[in-house]
């Protein structure tokens, strides 16, 4: 491939310049083969701490570990030429203090080569926010539904259903889009307060089970292509059933194998004369 064929990177500056303009497409990589796939398609690709449910049958995220966000952020930025890369802060890597926060992202960035972090909460981490960004690290925040959060929010819900949990998400979106990042996630929120979130904050929002008003949209890759689990989110649409054709595939493999049809005469090596 030649210098002039390759494709120059996204920057979270560039990402945070959308606003307003071409929907942001948005999708998790944890490995460098999907990465190559996604990377002509998306304008960012996200090292999800969701690995740990996808890739590890974790029942949740919070025993993913910096070392493995730091494993899979390198994988991704092998198969990468034109997408904003982010990684995913994992659960105790960031909320201690800004100075802890500060050092795994340095951390992340520097063995990656990633080009920013993304962290969950609102107000209470948007002085954290602009410690990092002030230090140059850039920050994709996340508000609404946090998995990080789920055993103190009682389980996997939308919010947005009371007035307590409105007045919250005002105020962490609005908090965050002070703080400095240059995009935050919007996940499991009711539409009404996404699209308002849209209209009132400076930065980008990406939606996921949030409002197509969002300035951009991600899903889990895996949810989207059926290859996870049988269970299917609410705001998941499938766009293929990969997980029935690779077991059809396996399970022709696996009769040719028993029937010894596989391999055959043009898949074995032959001696040389």
């Amino acid at each position: 491939m030649s210098a002039t064929s390759v494709k120059k990177r996204l920057t979270p500056t560039r990402i945070r310049a959308m606003k307003g303009e071409t929907p942001i497409v948005s999708l998790t990589a944890y490995t460098t083969p999907m990465a190559r796939l996604l990377d002509g398609h998306c304008d960012l690709l996200l090292v999800g701490d969701s690995v740990g449910m996808v890739l590890y049958g974790m029942e949740s995220t919070i025993a993913v570990t910096l070392e493995m966000m730091i494993a899979h952020g390198k994988a991704v930025m092998r198969g990468v030429q034109g997408s904003c890369v982010v990684v995913d802060m994992p659960f105790g890597s960031y909320q201690e203090s800004r100075e802890v926060a500060y050092r795994n992202a340095v951390r992340i960035l520097q063995e990656t080569g990633c080009d920013a972090v993304k962290l969950e909460g609102g107000q209470e981490m948007a002085e954290t926010i602009s410690f990092l960004v002030e230090r140059g690290i850039p920050v994709l925040g996340h508000i609404g539904l946090m998995p990080q959060q789920v055993n103190t929010a009682g389980g996997y819900r939308s919010v947005g259903h009371s007035d307590g949990e409105v007045g919250k998400i005002r105020a962490d979106a609005e908090a965050v889009g002070k703080s400095g990042a240059f995009a935050v996630v919007i996940e499991g929120t009711v539409e009404t307060f996404a699209r308002e979130v849209t209209a009132t904050i400076p930065v980008p929002t990406i939606g996921i089970g949030a409002s197509v008003a969002c300035d951009g949209q991600i899903l889990v890759c895996d949810d989207m292509l059926e290859m996870f689990n049988d269970f299917t989110p609410r705001f998941v649409k499938r766009y293929d059933d990969l997980g029935k054709r690779v077991e059809a595939a396996v399970a022709t493999y696996a009769g040719e194998v028993r029937s010894r049809l596989f391999p055959s005469d043009i898949h074995t090596f032959k001696r040389r004369s």
